[in-house]
């Protein structure tokens, strides 16, 4: 799946586009995503993820071997 993040999960939205004379014409909203090398030292190697903003704050938070565990078991990645 092109995008969606490999850690959060998240994917394209889709809703309206709304303007001024109230017309609706649907647009989507894209989640930001970056692709981004990460370091895993117990594997010693490097490894290659499409994630989001929110993505990579939760790689600083709980460390990378962790995060990709939980995204594992959600079945992101």
């Amino acid at each position: 799946m092109a995008n969606v993040c490999q850690i959060t999960g998240k994917k394209l939205m889709v809703g309206n586009h709304v303007s001024h004379a109230n017309n609706r014409t649907k647009r989507r909203f894209y989640p930001n995503l970056q692709t981004k090398k990460f370091y895993i030292p117990e594997e010693d190697k490097y490894i290659t993820l499409k994630v989001s903003a929110a993505g990579i704050r939760t790689i600083n938070k709980k460390g990378i071997a962790s995060a990709i565990k939980d995204a594992k078991e959600k079945g992101y990645l």
